[in-house]
């Protein structure tokens, strides 16, 4: 018990110095937000018109487009925030910062875990900022309150599954450049699924590649909480992608912490 208090209050500590951190140098996080409001916008104002003819809940539907649009967009937002611990942790590891915590009376555990659920924490911020967005220029949720929080549970879930992916990527990435491009494809991959049109209306290769990719289920689930789609499997595939790619992530990012400090 002793032991879990010891790491649980080295927890809070390296929490409030990333939180701190992010609040005195905001660039980055205001970068990772404006993204997905610019898609948000161009998709609905530009391509809506276009992009939306024939799919349900659209001009031709039941609804806008924003409507089918803003879960992929919001989405975009939960996998974008995630960039930002990868350039956090290189910049901490190319700093010294690492090696000198290592040396200190610190719980080794205690330095992902501040990264990992302050990043969370701003990451769902920026979400929340992309909703309220979203709700200024016609998106409509029909969804009750349950389904709000099975939303929001589901979207943490995911930030939480790729923010230690991209934990495990800034440790490996050998400068802050490089830990800033190599999960960018993270970014634009629920492009590539239903975020934008439905996977029916893809060639053959790339709708197989959408449909079973892990972005399609989240955003289909997230369409049928908010607007009550039809979500079948969705939601149990979501749910087992996002718990998959957590434990993946903080086995990965946990045993390259632990290599690094025996070098």
């Amino acid at each position: 018990m002793a032991t879990v208090s010891y790491a649980a209050k080295d927890s809070r500590t390296m929490l409030r110095r990333n939180l701190k951190k992010a609040l005195r140098y905001p660039s980055l996080t205001l970068t990772v937000v404006i993204m997905p409001i610019m898609m948000l916008l161009l998709f609905n104002y530009v391509f809506g018109s276009a992009l939306g003819t024939g799919i349900s809940g659209t001009p031709t539907g039941s609804g806008e487009y924003i409507d089918y649009l803003a879960p992929g967009i919001i989405l975009m937002a939960a996998t974008s925030g995630s960039l930002t611990t990868a350039i956090s942790v290189c910049a901490d590891k190319t700093e010294g910062i690492v090696n000198r915590f290592r040396t200190m009376p610190v719980s080794r555990s205690s330095f992902l875990t501040g990264h990992v659920v302050g990043s969370v924490i701003q990451t769902m911020t920026s979400v929340a900022l992309v909703v309220g967005v979203a709700l200024l220029v016609g998106f409509r949720p029909d969804a009750t309150l349950l389904e709000w929080l099975a939303a929001i549970g589901l979207l943490t879930l995911l930030t939480l599954a790729l923010t230690w992916i991209c934990a495990g990527i800034g440790l490996v990435a050998k400068n802050v450049e490089t830990a800033s491009n190599i999960p960018m494809p993270l970014t634009f991959l629920p492009f590539l699924g239903s975020a934008i049109v439905p996977t029916e209306s893809m060639p053959a290769g790339l709708r197989w590649f959408a449909e079973y990719q892990p972005f399609t289920p989240v955003i289909e689930t997230l369409r049928g909480l908010w607007l009550g789609t039809e979500i079948g499997s969705s939601a149990v595939i979501a749910l087992a992608w996002c718990l998959g790619l957590s434990l993946v992530g903080y086995v990965w990012a946990r045993r390259t912490f632990k290599t690094g400090a025996k070098r």
